[in-house]
């Protein structure tokens, strides 16, 4: 339902129809036409909070964790010099980054994991640095399909995903999510990519998000907007530098 007022929805509101019932966990949107549902559908009937809906066990918990990083000296003067626009890019696909990512995946050693990003060229030097598939707009939907598919059975349990895994994907057992880049200071996607853990799991587990932002950029006032709606659904996110992570617990057999 959140994307009904876009231009190229809309029009399913002209179908003729007895009832109309839209249904969605993140009512919000950046260009500001979330009253337009109500207009082309009626009027809100019943609205839950997150946490609320968590309390009685219909989701899991969830653990918030900004994980801030810093430039390199060269970084910071190619930041400084760069054109506006290509700024939050640069900011948001700092190479120090990987190396976060490569830490929280060994700290969560054997849980579903996903890590989830906007550039495809970050997330392919993440498959590649993890040696984990990557599944992205040009992945064919039958190869998408056997890997979510092996994903939900467990035999992956690491997948990097684009902006594809957004939503209308069914993954019970993730537990994990790394996000390293976004699209700008997108609400929903933050709603959404946190919603992909969200599914109660067969042991009660908490549920870990973590954004990675690069500190005094554009990439940290677009995580603090993006973090707005799951504020006021009453997620607080901890902030923790990524020095001051815990080192991942040594392997099995180490």
């Amino acid at each position: 339902m959140h994307l009904l007022p876009a231009p190229i929805f809309r029009m399913t509101a002209d179908l003729q129809a007895r009832r109309r019932l839209g249904l969605t966990a993140t009512l919000v949107r950046e260009d500001g036409r979330e009253s337009d549902v109500f207009s082309l559908i009626g009027p809100k009937r019943y609205d839950a909070p997150w946490k609320e809906i968590e309390a009685q066990g219909y989701i899991a918990p969830a653990d918030c964790v900004e994980v801030r990083v810093a430039q390199s000296d060269s970084e910071r003067m190619a930041y400084a010099t760069a054109e506006p626009d290509e700024r939050y890019r640069l900011a948001a696909c700092a190479p120090v980054k990987d190396g976060v990512v490569e830490q929280l995946v060994a700290r969560h050693r054997g849980a579903q994991t996903l890590v989830i990003g906007q550039y495809l060229d970050q997330l392919e030097t993440l498959a590649g640095r993890l040696n984990a598939p990557l599944i992205t707009g040009a992945t064919s939907v039958r190869e998408r399909q056997r890997l979510f598919e092996e994903f939900r059975t467990g035999a992956l349990s690491l997948l990097v995903v684009s902006k594809v895994a957004n939503f209308s994907i069914d993954l019970p057992e993730a537990s994990v999510a790394i996000q390293v880049s976004g699209t700008f200071g997108s609400r929903q996607e933050e709603a959404q990519r946190l919603g992909r853990l969200l599914r109660p799991k067969h042991d009660g587990g908490t549920a870990h998000f973590y954004s990675i932002v690069t500190r005094d950029t554009v990439d940290a006032d677009m995580a603090a907007h993006r973090q707005r709606f799951l504020a006021e659904q009453g997620y607080a996110y901890r902030i923790v530098d990524a020095g001051d992570l815990a080192p991942a617990p040594p392997a099995e057999g180490a």
